[in-house]
């Protein structure tokens, strides 16, 4: 089936973009980033920049924009039956293009998982900012849990606030 991602949350002074690949079945159901309510996340949010998942969604995203934090996904579309990322086919990239031009002081770059980063090296590379700092980050999904919890908030925590 084919799936859709959805619109970034930033604001227009955003300095640090999160990027995961495709948001999951829960996300996708929910309309909202970051749904599974195992996924680490917005616990990590909550920790670096009071986006707590105790807050309602519409507060969390503000406070990350007013943190100067926008979050959104490599893809646009994919052909994935549930929500892994290992199952992703057919991508189709966001237009990085014009987020950057209308974002242009997005400094640093996060990369939320393995599959985020091999999908920005393979589409969208070439339309990141000059100068940029782009750090793989483990990711948050409950799927991967070779790290706990508080080993990926203190790995985001320098990639993003350092």
């Amino acid at each position: 089936m084919i799936i859709r991602s959805f619109a970034p949350i930033a604001a227009p002074d955003a300095h640090t973009l999160i990027l995961g690949s495709m948001p999951g079945m829960a996300s996708l159901e929910a309309g909202q980033y970051y749904a599974h309510p195992r996924n680490s996340f917005w616990p990590i949010m909550g920790a670096l920049y009071g986006a707590a998942p105790d807050l309602p969604y519409a507060e969390r995203v503000e406070r990350l924009k007013a943190s100067g934090v926008a979050v959104w996904d490599v893809l646009q579309s994919c052909v994935r039956e549930g929500s892994l990322d290992a199952d992703i086919r057919e991508e189709v990239a966001n237009d990085f293009s014009a987020f950057f031009a209308r974002h242009q002081n997005v400094r640093r770059i996060g990369l939320n998982g393995a599959k985020a980063a091999a999908s920005l090296r393979k589409h969208a590379v070439r339309y990141l900012p000059v100068g940029a700092s782009v750090l793989a980050l483990p990711s948050t999904s409950p799927a991967h849990a070779a790290r706990g919890m508080e080993e990926k908030c203190a790995i985001w925590r320098t990639a993003l606030l350092s």
